[in-house]
């Protein structure tokens, strides 16, 4: 258990230290262009570290292709007992389905499951983020705005770095090394920014509501188990997969999803934000837990 616990420590305190950093470089007002920075994860980092990855082989493509399946499902659990939920609650729909549908599993998601499962971790984790990021630009954005934004969907080049890989990855094709030197350290860029970014992100949030966000975030835990359940006994995967997968089910609300809401559903938006900020609060409680007894490598 000793070994166990140093293990947790080890994968949550760096993960902690950087998002407290981003967190105080808003706190004391440094400067911090999130929008040249978010574009670098989006346009350089992801797709870098989706090709250095995929076509490294960390994953098999039958693997890859079942760990979509695997994310596909995680936002459907989400959506159809939080739609139910928030029916019965009488909370809006429109603000805070998107929210509770698509998790963090980008920002908090990857790094986690990097640390604690190396190489095959993130590749696993790379499935769930494109899911979760194609579900952002349609469903994220279709419900609080009435429809969705194909457009800025065809515009993510993470899209063409997946296809691209899945080819590299049926063909057994290899990157010549120089490139996939190249791919491995612009790849880099993608973890450090997106904690930071997240800190950040957390600081400025204005939030209300906070015992309704408490109690929509208790809910998002246990529909995390729930989904984390079904699929990992639906499936039958490798048990480091399976483990990565329980950890990526255990991510709080995406924060991405509160730009569209804060546009469309300005009235709601810091509802949503407390729900946001409590639930990623407590997932520094909840993944701890997750690692040591349940999705254990």
């Amino acid at each position: 258990m000793e070994q166990v616990f140093d293990h947790v420590i080890n994968v949550m305190l760096p993960v902690l230290l950087c998002v407290l950093l981003g967190y105080a470089l808003a706190y004391f007002k440094a400067p911090y262009d999130r929008k040249l920075f978010g574009s670098l994860v989006s346009n350089v980092g992801y797709p870098t570290l989706i090709l250095s990855h995929l076509a490294k082989e960390h994953v098999q493509l039958d693997t890859f292709l079942t760990v979509l399946a695997a994310a596909a499902a995680m936002v459907a659990i989400f959506g159809v007992i939080g739609f139910a939920v928030l029916k019965m609650m009488r909370i809006s729909i429109r603000a805070y389905l998107a929210p509770m549908m698509l998790s963090n599993v980008g920002n908090i998601g990857l790094p986690v499951a990097t640390l604690a499962f190396g190489p095959e971790g993130t590749a696993v984790a790379i499935g769930f983020i494109v899911v979760v990021l194609t579900a952002i630009f349609t469903i994220g954005i279709a419900i609080p705005m009435g429809r969705p934004d194909f457009k800025a969907l065809a515009r993510q080049p993470v899209i063409y770095a997946v296809l691209l890989a899945l080819v590299l990855l049926a063909t057994e094709w290899k990157i010549p090394d120089p490139v996939d030197k190249s791919l491995e350290i612009l790849g880099g860029l993608a973890i450090p920014i997106m904690l930071l970014t997240l800190g950040h992100s957390l600081e400025t949030l204005k939030l209300s509501g906070v015992s309704r966000a408490v109690a929509l975030s208790l809910i998002h835990i246990a529909i995390s188990a729930l989904a984390a359940f079904s699929i990992t006994h639906v499936l039958t995967l490798d048990a480091k997969i399976e483990n990565v997968i329980i950890l990526m089910c255990f991510m709080p609300p995406s924060v991405a999803t509160y730009l569209a809401i804060s546009q469309h559903q300005p009235d709601e938006a810091h509802g949503v934000a407390g729900f946001i900020f409590v639930s990623t609060c407590l997932t520094l409680l909840t993944l701890p837990i997750v690692l040591t007894y349940w999705a254990t490598s």
